[in-house]
């Protein structure tokens, strides 16, 4: 068919590098921020605790906002919602960088969370639509590539700008970069056909109730609060989630892909990909403090101890780009995250002196593992959709990776309160489960028949 053969040369490699491009200043943003909390909350004299909006406003514009915009995407066509998101997070940049106070940036982090929204939720549809079928795998595995190596470097790239400039250059060095990337976007990016479908408001707006609950329901789990008003926030979540999921049931393209999750084979792919990303984030957010405070490493050295995690995956992540075109997803992704939950089972039980090099291949095994996993799980996705509900596939697989983000911080925040002295290695063996069963549950696809199914 003429919607699986792409767009061609030299067009694709273009558009790719957009792709690219814009997915890389989304995630990284989302992760950079971190690191300049302290110095944030002393320039614009505000106390830690309400500097955390900087990275709380951000992950919940983006996250209450990515399926709503991915089913705005179905309708009038990827590249309407890729590009405008990609000019709003460039221009909500600079605002960030010229912020004088914190409520200012804060919500400037809101408009700069919708724009980013507006990336991610559409990156791998766009995806589709500039590879041919058979070539599928190569393009996730790209996309794949460049989100797992901006989520693991964005502390290091935040250390490196913050050691020879000011925190407002962490926002102002994506202005250049994002108007270069808008300007090519315009040329290279493909036109695809939506649909006539009526836009549902309603959903978006209760899309929006339902994943802002749970995000303040998990932190809130994690950083121990009011017990009476968690339970409020779990009752609303349920009450206003059944009321959505019911809603979505009687759509004919509902925004939340009720639909695609009766896909037996997606679901299980989201349900892996929820898992991993999950013990991914209790590696990431405990290893630093096992590194320095338990092994006594420096920050430049637990920097450099972490680097070879990302670095795997720029090896792994193509391969099993490759091989996905071939393979099954249930049996790479199942061996992936076996290697992972291998790789942390032997960081969590290293001992209490190790050298650096007992450290990195360990690290390098975590790496290698996600990467042969991220791949051909983000290709069965998004190729088991309909084609004409790419975006709603793009949108889930951009969700599942926040909730298990987000899941897995709160776990180490909770673990860290009830354990403080042995919190890191504990995380480490709860990501090694979590990894495991992830394992587990990509492996039941191979017992799923399945097809693509095109549109």
């Amino acid at each position: 068919m003429e919607a699986d053969s792409g767009i061609p040369v030299p067009q694709r490699y273009w558009a790719i590098v957009v792709i690219a491009l814009g997915i890389t200043l989304a995630v990284l943003d989302g992760a950079i921020a971190n690191v300049a909390l302290p110095t944030i909350a002393r320039d614009l004299h505000a106390s830690a605790a309400s500097s955390i909006w900087v990275v709380n406003a951000y992950q919940l514009s983006v996250t209450i906002s990515l399926l709503p915009l991915a089913s705005l995407g179905d309708r009038i066509g990827y590249r309407r919602v890729y590009i405008p998101g990609l000019a709003l997070f460039t221009v909500a940049s600079l605002g960030c960088a010229l912020a004088n106070s914190l409520p200012e940036l804060a919500l400037v982090r809101v408009v700069q969370g919708f724009g980013a929204a507006g990336i991610m939720s559409v990156n791998t549809a766009l995806v589709r639509t500039i590879y041919p079928a058979n070539m599928l795998g190569r393009g996730v595995a790209i996309n794949a590539m460049v989100v797992a190596i901006s989520s693991a470097v964005g502390p290091t790239v935040a250390s490196a700008v913050l050691s020879v400039a000011s925190w407002p250059w962490l926002f102002a060095i994506n202005v250049p970069i994002g108007v270069i990337a808008v300007a090519a976007a315009l040329r290279a990016l493909p036109i695809n056909p939506g649909h006539e479908t009526p836009y549902d408001y309603l959903s978006a707006i209760m899309n929006a109730i339902v994943f802002g609950l749970l995000i303040f329901t998990i932190d809130g789990l994690g950083h121990s609060e009011d017990a009476l008003w968690l339970i409020a926030q779990a009752l609303g979540f349920v009450v206003v989630g059944y009321l959505f999921v019911r809603r979505q049931l009687t759509r004919p393209a509902p925004l939340l892909p009720i639909d695609l999750l009766k896909i037996p084979v997606f679901a299980l792919s989201i349900a892996t990909s929820v898992c991993s990303f999950c013990a991914q984030m209790l590696a990431y957010v405990s290893l630093p403090f096992l590194f320095q405070n338990v092994f006594g490493f420096n920050q430049v050295q637990t920097g450099l101890l972490i680097t070879p995690w990302p670095f795997a995956i720029i090896f792994a992540a193509p391969l099993a780009g490759v091989l996905s075109d071939r393979y099954s997803a249930g049996m790479l992704g199942g061996l992936g995250l076996l290697a992972l939950t291998i790789g942390l089972v032997l960081l969590a039980t290293i001992g209490a002196h190790p050298s650096p090099l007992a450290i990195t291949w360990r690290m390098a095994l975590c790496g290698a593992g996600f990467g042969i996993f991220q791949s051909p799980n983000n290709r069965q996705m998004l190729s088991s959709a309909p084609r004409d509900r790419s975006g709603g596939a793009s949108g889930m697989l951009g969700t599942a990776r926040l909730t298990g983000q987000t899941v897995g911080a709160a776990l180490v925040a909770l673990i860290f309160g009830v354990a403080p002295e042995r919190g890191p290695s504990i995380a480490l063996a709860v990501a090694a489960a979590v990894a495991g069963l992830a394992s587990l549950v990509s492996l039941m696809r191979l017992r799923t028949s399945h097809s693509t199914v095109s549109a």
